[in-house]
Protein backbone atom coordinates (compact mmCIF):
# COMPACT_ATOMS: atom_id res chain seq x y z
CA UNK A 1 0.00 0.00 0.00
CA UNK A 2 1.57 3.33 -1.06
CA UNK A 3 2.18 6.06 1.47
CA UNK A 4 -0.14 9.03 1.32
CA UNK A 5 1.45 12.35 0.42
CA UNK A 6 2.52 14.28 3.51
CA UNK A 7 2.28 11.20 5.78
CA UNK A 8 5.38 10.64 7.90
CA UNK A 9 6.98 7.29 6.99
CA UNK A 10 8.32 6.54 10.50
CA UNK A 11 4.92 7.20 12.06
CA UNK A 12 3.31 4.89 9.52
CA UNK A 13 5.77 2.06 10.18
CA UNK A 14 5.41 2.42 13.94
CA UNK A 15 1.63 2.43 13.65
CA UNK A 16 1.63 -0.67 11.48
CA UNK A 17 4.08 -2.39 13.81
CA UNK A 18 2.15 -1.77 16.98
CA UNK A 19 -1.18 -2.68 15.40
CA UNK A 20 0.28 -5.93 14.10
CA UNK A 21 1.82 -6.76 17.47
CA UNK A 22 -1.24 -5.91 19.57
CA UNK A 23 -3.64 -7.75 17.27
CA UNK A 24 -2.60 -11.38 17.71
CA UNK A 25 -2.99 -13.36 14.52
CA UNK A 26 -2.94 -10.24 12.34
CA UNK A 27 -2.00 -11.31 8.80
CA UNK A 28 0.52 -8.45 8.55
CA UNK A 29 2.94 -10.43 10.71
CA UNK A 30 4.60 -13.51 9.22
CA UNK A 31 4.14 -16.89 10.91
CA UNK A 32 7.71 -17.07 12.26
CA UNK A 33 7.34 -13.59 13.71
CA UNK A 34 4.30 -14.72 15.69
CA UNK A 35 6.57 -17.27 17.40
CA UNK A 36 9.21 -14.61 18.00
CA UNK A 37 6.66 -12.32 19.67
CA UNK A 38 6.26 -14.96 22.38
CA UNK A 39 9.98 -15.10 23.20
CA UNK A 40 11.29 -13.44 26.34
CA UNK A 41 12.58 -10.01 27.36
CA UNK A 42 14.28 -9.22 30.67
CA UNK A 43 12.75 -6.20 32.44
CA UNK A 44 14.84 -3.85 34.58
CA UNK A 45 13.49 -1.27 36.98
CA UNK A 46 14.49 2.38 36.82
CA UNK A 47 17.69 1.60 38.72
CA UNK A 48 18.73 -1.20 36.32
CA UNK A 49 17.81 -4.07 38.67
CA UNK A 50 16.08 -7.08 37.05
CA UNK A 51 12.47 -7.40 38.17
CA UNK A 52 10.54 -9.49 35.66
CA UNK A 53 10.48 -11.41 32.37
CA UNK A 54 7.85 -10.57 29.74
CA UNK A 55 7.11 -11.44 26.12
CA UNK A 56 8.45 -9.50 23.15
CA UNK A 57 4.87 -8.54 22.34
CA UNK A 58 4.40 -6.96 25.78
CA UNK A 59 7.79 -5.24 25.58
CA UNK A 60 6.92 -3.49 22.31
CA UNK A 61 3.65 -2.26 23.76
CA UNK A 62 5.52 -0.75 26.73
CA UNK A 63 8.03 0.84 24.37
CA UNK A 64 5.33 2.29 22.14
CA UNK A 65 3.57 3.79 25.18
CA UNK A 66 6.89 5.34 26.29
CA UNK A 67 6.84 3.36 29.54
CA UNK A 68 10.17 1.70 28.78
CA UNK A 69 13.36 1.93 26.75
CA UNK A 70 15.59 -0.71 25.21
CA UNK A 71 18.99 -1.48 26.73
CA UNK A 72 21.10 -3.00 23.95
CA UNK A 73 24.63 -4.41 24.04
CA UNK A 74 26.88 -2.92 21.35
CA UNK A 75 30.66 -3.42 21.17
CA UNK A 76 30.83 -4.37 24.83
CA UNK A 77 28.77 -1.38 26.01
CA UNK A 78 25.07 -0.86 26.64
CA UNK A 79 23.15 1.78 24.68
CA UNK A 80 19.60 2.97 25.42
CA UNK A 81 16.97 3.40 22.69
CA UNK A 82 13.40 4.62 22.68
CA UNK A 83 10.82 3.07 20.35
CA UNK A 84 11.43 5.46 17.46
CA UNK A 85 15.21 5.24 17.50
CA UNK A 86 15.04 1.44 17.79
CA UNK A 87 12.94 1.25 14.63
CA UNK A 88 15.52 3.43 12.88
CA UNK A 89 18.52 1.38 14.02
CA UNK A 90 16.70 -1.83 13.09
CA UNK A 91 16.37 -0.62 9.50
CA UNK A 92 20.14 -0.16 9.41
CA UNK A 93 21.02 -3.40 11.23
CA UNK A 94 18.67 -5.53 9.12
CA UNK A 95 21.34 -5.57 6.38
CA UNK A 96 23.80 -7.45 8.62
CA UNK A 97 21.83 -9.71 10.94
CA UNK A 98 23.76 -11.67 13.56
CA UNK A 99 23.28 -15.21 14.91
CA UNK A 100 20.81 -15.60 17.78
CA UNK A 101 18.98 -12.37 16.88
CA UNK A 102 15.20 -12.46 16.50
CA UNK A 103 13.41 -10.24 13.99
CA UNK A 104 9.78 -9.38 13.37
CA UNK A 105 9.08 -9.42 9.66
CA UNK A 106 6.00 -7.78 8.24
CA UNK A 107 4.96 -6.58 4.80
CA UNK A 108 6.72 -3.21 4.85
CA UNK A 109 9.42 -3.45 7.52
CA UNK A 110 11.65 -5.51 9.82
CA UNK A 111 12.45 -4.72 13.43
CA UNK A 112 14.85 -6.46 15.78
CA UNK A 113 13.47 -7.89 19.01
CA UNK A 114 15.02 -6.46 22.17
CA UNK A 115 16.46 -8.70 24.87
CA UNK A 116 16.42 -6.18 27.73
CA UNK A 117 14.13 -3.23 28.47
CA UNK A 118 14.20 -0.70 31.32
CA UNK A 119 11.06 0.70 32.89
CA UNK A 120 11.29 4.49 33.09
CA UNK A 121 9.12 5.05 36.17
CA UNK A 122 9.14 1.74 38.05
CA UNK A 123 11.58 1.67 40.98
CA UNK A 124 10.37 -1.25 43.10
CA UNK A 125 12.70 -4.13 43.90
CA UNK A 126 11.97 -7.69 42.75
CA UNK A 127 10.18 -10.07 45.09
CA UNK A 128 12.59 -12.10 47.20
CA UNK A 129 10.51 -15.28 47.50
CA UNK A 130 10.19 -17.56 44.49
CA UNK A 131 6.57 -18.33 43.69
CA UNK A 132 5.58 -21.97 43.93
CA UNK A 133 3.61 -22.92 40.80
CA UNK A 134 3.51 -25.54 38.07
CA UNK A 135 5.65 -23.57 35.64
CA UNK A 136 8.48 -22.98 38.11
CA UNK A 137 8.36 -26.56 39.42
CA UNK A 138 8.50 -28.05 35.91
CA UNK A 139 11.48 -25.78 35.20
CA UNK A 140 13.18 -26.86 38.44
CA UNK A 141 12.90 -30.51 37.41
CA UNK A 142 13.89 -29.84 33.80
CA UNK A 143 10.52 -31.08 32.49
CA UNK A 144 11.59 -34.61 33.45
CA UNK A 145 9.47 -37.09 35.34
CA UNK A 146 11.26 -37.59 38.65
CA UNK A 147 10.37 -41.28 38.67
CA UNK A 148 11.08 -42.60 35.18
CA UNK A 149 13.49 -39.86 34.10
CA UNK A 150 11.85 -39.21 30.74
CA UNK A 151 11.27 -35.70 29.36
CA UNK A 152 7.77 -34.55 28.44
CA UNK A 153 6.07 -31.36 27.21
CA UNK A 154 4.25 -29.44 29.92
CA UNK A 155 0.78 -30.66 28.95
CA UNK A 156 1.87 -34.27 29.54
CA UNK A 157 3.23 -33.61 33.02
CA UNK A 158 1.52 -33.40 36.41
CA UNK A 159 2.42 -32.57 39.98
CA UNK A 160 2.93 -35.45 42.40
CA UNK A 161 2.98 -35.16 46.19
CA UNK A 162 5.78 -37.44 47.43
CA UNK A 163 3.92 -37.84 50.70
CA UNK A 164 0.26 -37.89 49.59
CA UNK A 165 -1.90 -34.98 50.71
CA UNK A 166 -4.44 -37.41 52.17
CA UNK A 167 -1.72 -38.48 54.59
CA UNK A 168 -0.63 -35.01 55.64
CA UNK A 169 1.72 -34.22 52.77
CA UNK A 170 2.24 -30.50 52.16
CA UNK A 171 2.10 -28.67 48.86
CA UNK A 172 5.65 -27.34 48.98
CA UNK A 173 8.94 -27.39 47.10
CA UNK A 174 10.15 -30.17 49.40
CA UNK A 175 7.18 -32.50 48.83
CA UNK A 176 6.10 -31.97 45.21
CA UNK A 177 7.84 -33.25 42.08
CA UNK A 178 7.28 -33.31 38.35
CA UNK A 179 5.71 -36.59 37.22
CA UNK A 180 4.40 -38.04 33.99
CA UNK A 181 0.80 -39.21 33.98
CA UNK A 182 1.80 -42.87 33.86
CA UNK A 183 4.06 -42.71 36.90
CA UNK A 184 1.60 -40.54 38.81
CA UNK A 185 -1.14 -43.10 38.19
CA UNK A 186 1.13 -46.00 39.14
CA UNK A 187 2.16 -44.35 42.41
CA UNK A 188 -1.38 -43.43 43.36
CA UNK A 189 -2.03 -42.65 47.01
CA UNK A 190 1.25 -44.19 48.18
CA UNK A 191 4.75 -43.08 49.04
CA UNK A 192 7.51 -43.91 46.53
CA UNK A 193 8.79 -46.63 48.89
CA UNK A 194 5.37 -48.25 49.12
CA UNK A 195 5.00 -48.12 45.32
CA UNK A 196 8.52 -49.51 44.78
CA UNK A 197 9.48 -46.35 42.88
CA UNK A 198 12.57 -44.21 43.29
CA UNK A 199 12.96 -40.46 43.07
CA UNK A 200 15.72 -39.27 40.74
CA UNK A 201 16.56 -36.30 42.97
CA UNK A 202 15.51 -35.04 46.36
CA UNK A 203 13.01 -32.17 45.93
CA UNK A 204 14.27 -28.87 47.34
CA UNK A 205 13.40 -25.20 47.00
CA UNK A 206 15.45 -23.64 44.17
CA UNK A 207 18.06 -21.10 45.21
CA UNK A 208 17.32 -19.11 42.04
CA UNK A 209 14.49 -18.78 39.54
CA UNK A 210 14.63 -21.98 37.43
CA UNK A 211 12.98 -20.28 34.44
CA UNK A 212 15.76 -17.69 34.32
CA UNK A 213 18.35 -20.46 34.52
CA UNK A 214 16.80 -22.13 31.49
CA UNK A 215 16.84 -18.88 29.53
CA UNK A 216 20.49 -18.24 30.34
CA UNK A 217 21.38 -21.56 28.74
CA UNK A 218 20.18 -20.16 25.40
CA UNK A 219 22.87 -18.06 23.60
CA UNK A 220 20.32 -15.50 22.43
CA UNK A 221 19.79 -14.41 26.04
CA UNK A 222 23.52 -13.97 26.74
CA UNK A 223 22.99 -10.24 27.46
CA UNK A 224 20.93 -11.21 30.53
CA UNK A 225 24.05 -12.51 32.28
CA UNK A 226 25.21 -8.93 32.86
CA UNK A 227 22.14 -8.31 35.03
CA UNK A 228 22.05 -11.78 36.57
CA UNK A 229 25.71 -12.53 37.33
CA UNK A 230 24.89 -14.60 40.43
CA UNK A 231 23.02 -17.27 38.46
CA UNK A 232 24.86 -20.42 37.40
CA UNK A 233 23.53 -22.09 34.26
CA UNK A 234 22.52 -25.74 34.88
CA UNK A 235 23.98 -28.42 32.63
CA UNK A 236 20.71 -30.33 32.18
CA UNK A 237 18.84 -27.40 30.61
CA UNK A 238 18.69 -27.15 26.86
CA UNK A 239 18.17 -24.24 24.52
CA UNK A 240 14.90 -25.79 23.38
CA UNK A 241 13.55 -25.24 26.89
CA UNK A 242 14.25 -21.53 26.70
CA UNK A 243 12.52 -19.83 23.82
Amino acid sequence: MPLSAGFDRDTWIESELIQAIVAEGNCVIEADSERVLSSSVLVLNRFYSPVHVISVRRAFILLYRECAEIVHLEDGQFTNYDFESWCEISAYRSQEKQPHEDWIRAVHFEVQCPRVVRLLQYDRSPRSALRFNRRNLFARDGHKCQYCGRSFPSHQLSLDHVMPRSRGGETSWQNVVCSCVGCNTKKGNRTPHEAHMHLMTKPIEPSANPLLLQKLNNPKYAAWQTWLPHLVVPQHASASDAN
